[in-house]
């Protein structure tokens, strides 16, 4: 099943895009086989009824499919990305945190500061948390995932050798691309990562290849923190992005997940 959250075509965003819980009138909706959108009273995680109302796809604009309460990313979880970049393999899983002002929705434009120099991206499968949870063990972890959605963890690479905790290099206005949709049902074993820029293949690895699973996080996560209804944990990425330039399209499509487009702009 596919929970969208959305706006009516023509209403009130919030600058770029903005996703600030109750700056924006945007809705939760299950979107059928048909691309029919059916919209809901309340959300997906602490419950909902259906409007009765039938809209198209074409009649609203996608938002993040959910605003989370705490947004988790995970570190250097591929092997030949963390070749790639030069850093020693860690020994154990290391859970990280980004800011909810970097996210904005499928279609919508990164943006990427005048003084950015090394722009990449990261394609990376989203877990959505559906109900709070803790203490869980590695058996247990996937009783507390609603569904996965995907995401373009987007980095400013000089700037993230330099600023101590990432927060321009990972958190700046836009550089978490994540959507369109959230999907419940689907075997993230028989997954395929690829990145396309500007239409030709860039990047294409297995999901599931990573150093530590899914179920490995969140059952370590959940010893210290309570995981909540809405939160969602980035799985990390694989390979290695090129520079990016003013009018690239990045393409980040998960086998059963869809595709995730966003254009980067360079500010004026």
């Amino acid at each position: 099943m596919k929970w969208i959250r959305a706006h009516l075509e023509g209403g009130e965003r919030g600058q770029e895009g903005a996703v600030h819980a109750g700056s924006t009138n945007a809705f939760y909706a299950q979107l059928d086989e048909n691309d029919r959108v059916l919209p809901v009273r309340g959300d997906p995680f602490l419950g909902s009824e259906p409007t009765g109302d039938i809209l198209r796809l074409d009649d609203v604009r996608l938002d993040v499919p959910v605003v989370p309460p705490t947004f988790y990313c995970v570190g250097l979880n591929y092997t030949r990305h963390i070749a790639t970049e030069g850093l020693k393999i860690p020994d154990k899983p290391d859970v990280g945190y980004r800011a909810n002002n970097a996210l904005i929705a499928h279609g919508q434009d990164v943006i990427m500061p005048a003084d950015a120099t090394k722009v990449h991206y990261e394609g990376e499968l989203v877990v959505v948390i559906g109900k709070r949870a803790r203490n869980l063990t590695p058996e247990q972890a996937r009783s507390c995932v609603f569904g996965y959605t995907m995401g373009n963890d987007v980095s400013e690479r000089n700037w993230q050798k330099s600023d101590r905790t990432f927060w321009r290099s990972k958190n700046s206005d836009t550089f978490k691309p994540m959507g369109p949709w959230i999907e419940t049902d689907v075997d993230v074993a028989r997954m395929e990562t690829v990145v396309t820029l500007n239409g030709k293949e860039s990047t294409r690895f297995h999901t599931n290849d990573m150093l530590f699973g899914i179920d490995t996080f969140i059952s370590t996560m959940s010893r210290y923190l309570t995981l909540y209804p809405g939160d969602i944990l980035w799985m990390g990425t694989d390979g290695h992005s090129p520079d990016l330039v003013d009018g690239d399209v990045v393409e980040v499509s998960l086998t059963g997940l869809g595709v995730l487009r966003n254009r980067f702009v360079r500010e004026q």
